[in-house]
């Protein structure tokens, strides 16, 4: 039940991120709900086809595309109020990421992968939708730029590893990986934190 809550609330937080996109593009109502689904459920149908894991969940369980639904209707209702949270995209993508890195993680432990594999099944399941959204909306994928957002997946799953061998309950070392990836990503763009850039700039 924990664990289906945390990924029920990843789904709504990428949703309501695909419908805020797709609306700033000015998309129709079927373009919008196609968006917020490929956002929610792309990466984790990436994963579970990648672990065989078939029919994938939103297939299987209702919950899923009913959450999908309901949030696309509230959130074109309540677009205007949205709008008045500061960087509200951001949020949303930055909760939908910390949520999902760990959801991709258990599915890996359940499907007795190492941890590493573990590690970058969760990445893949938090970023792939966001990179799905992107590209139909003709954006480059944040993922792709050089800001923190895969590596805030990275170092979060790592931790959820690190807490799993102190003395914590296991929900508490769940939710603690889940805050360390939704705060590295926060405080990166908080101190304009990013990757190194790798192209050398022009002089004139």
């Amino acid at each position: 039940m924990f664990y289906q809550t945390i990924d029920i609330l990843g789904t709504v937080a990428f949703a309501i991120s695909g419908v805020l996109v797709a609306m700033e593009k000015r998309l129709d109502l079927f373009g919008v709900l196609i968006i917020a689904f490929v956002t929610a459920i792309g990466g984790g149908t990436l994963r579970d086809l990648l672990i065989g894991n078939t029919p994938v969940i939103w297939m299987r369980d209702l919950t899923y595309v009913t959450t999908i639904f309901i949030t696309v209707i509230l959130g074109i209702i309540f677009v205007n109020q949205l709008k008045y949270l500061r960087r509200s995209l951001f949020l949303f993508d930055t909760i939908g990421i910390g949520l999902y890195t760990l959801i991709g993680i258990e599915k890996g432990l359940q499907a007795d992968l190492s941890p590493v594999m573990c590690i970058a099944l969760g990445t893949m399941t938090a970023s792939f939708g966001g990179v799905i959204r992107d590209m139909l909306c003709n954006e480059i994928p944040v993922i792709f730029r050089k800001e923190i957002y895969a590596t805030a997946c990275i170092i979060g799953g790592a931790s959820y590893f690190l807490f799993r061998e102190l003395p914590l309950n296991e929900n508490y070392a769940y939710l603690a990986a889940i805050i360390v990836v939704i705060g590295l990503r926060l405080v990166a763009v908080k101190f304009g934190i990013s990757l190194p850039n790798i192209y050398r700039e022009e002089r004139n």
